[in-house]
């Protein structure tokens, strides 16, 4: 079961994959838009292309759980994205991966402006790499 990720944006949009068996998480692409149909239209298009089975939407909550204006854009992607794919969405809580990856990309020696080109999409698989631990812990759980 394939999975795609998204940490979504205003202007970017960072979208990655899980391989085939759902374990491993992969930056796939960053998505560059000026209207949020056409970012919908391209991961529409990644779906279909690797045989997605389920999105998973980063949502920026802020620091006290509450949602703002980047939360509210979050929810009205997933929307359209379920909508225009059919498929079901997961909304995950993203709060610290955008940090997580400029640290990481900052402790490994990156250029600014290689950061920037792969930033979104480092993100967007690390909210994927949350979702599965999460499903892994869950079936532990049980």
């Amino acid at each position: 079961m394939r999975l795609l990720s998204i940490d979504p944006g205003e202007k970017r949009i960072g979208v990655a994959i899980s391989d085939p068996l759902a374990i491993t998480a992969q930056g796939l692409e960053t998505i560059t838009f000026t209207d949020q149909e056409q970012a919908v239209e391209r991961i529409a298009a990644l779906c279909e292309e690797y045989g997605v089975e389920k999105l998973i939407v980063g949502n920026p909550l802020k620091l006290d759980g509450g949602r703002g204006k980047a939360a509210e854009l979050a929810a009205e992607l997933a929307i359209r994205l379920e909508l225009r794919t059919g498929l079901p969405v997961i909304m995950v809580d993203e709060r610290f991966t955008s940090g997580s990856v400029e640290k990481i990309l900052i402790a490994d020696g990156t250029r600014r402006k290689k950061r920037r080109a792969v930033r979104d999409k480092l993100a967007a698989a690390l909210i994927l790499e949350t979702y599965l631990a999460r499903v892994k812990r869950d079936c532990w759980d049980e």
